[in-house]
């Protein structure tokens, strides 16, 4: 049973082809912007194109575009050759490799417009802890107590803090062996978190 693994979401753009419990293949790049150009490539360069009975792709939160770009890919590709495709979110592939001995984390990403996408989580069993909110750092540093953060936005979240542990990082592909099986069977679509920064005019009518 071989698993395809797409994860676009973020900042990094990273690929893995699994076989049960090992690694047959991976590629991870941080690459910011450009996802829809290296995606494909990616998944092309490994073992026999990527070829898979199952597809898992991260669902978000993060970038708009990435997660559209990584999103569309697995559904294009699960149509063509006829496997299930499953999501999991970018929080709990960060959360599931929380550092031992930290019994409760958060887990915060670099949103839009100054935000960060911050939600807690219990390491063993890893468990949500709270739902995932989109907010100021000030706002956030308010209400996330745990010592220990993950993530791209941890950094900024400890400094507003002024307390805590920073663990600056970014999802990758193959990183989802560790994810429990429950947060790796989502439905592939979006997870944004936050509205979209434009709306259909109908919409933005009605707003003003």
């Amino acid at each position: 049973m071989r698993t395809l693994v797409i994860d676009t979401a973020t900042a990094a753009c990273s690929v893995a082809l699994l076989e049960h419990a090992a690694v047959v293949a991976e590629c991870h790049e941080v690459v910011g912007r450009g996802h829809a150009e290296r995606l494909i490539p990616m998944v092309a360069s490994l073992p026999e194109g990527g070829r898979a009975d199952a597809i898992l792709v991260d669902c978000g939160p993060g970038s708009f575009t990435g997660i559209r770009v990584g999103l569309a890919a697995a559904r294009a590709l699960g149509i063509g050759w006829a496997v299930p495709v499953r999501g999991y979110s970018s929080m709990a592939a960060i959360a599931a490799l929380g550092e031992v001995g930290c019994d409760t984390m958060a887990v915060a990403l670099i949103g839009g417009h100054g935000e960060l996408f911050v939600q807690r989580f219990a390491r063993d069993p890893l468990a949500e802890l709270s739902s995932l909110a989109s907010l100021t750092p000030a706002a956030a540093a308010a209400i996330i107590p745990d010592d220990h953060v993950f993530g791209s936005g941890a950094v900024e979240l400890v400094r507003v803090r002024g307390y805590g542990v920073a663990h600056d990082r970014l999802p990758r592909a193959v990183d989802v062996l560790v994810l429990p099986a429950a947060f790796a069977a989502l439905d592939p679509r979006p997870i944004y978190g936050r509205a979209a920064d434009a709306q259909p005019p109908a919409a933005a009518a009605a707003v003003q």
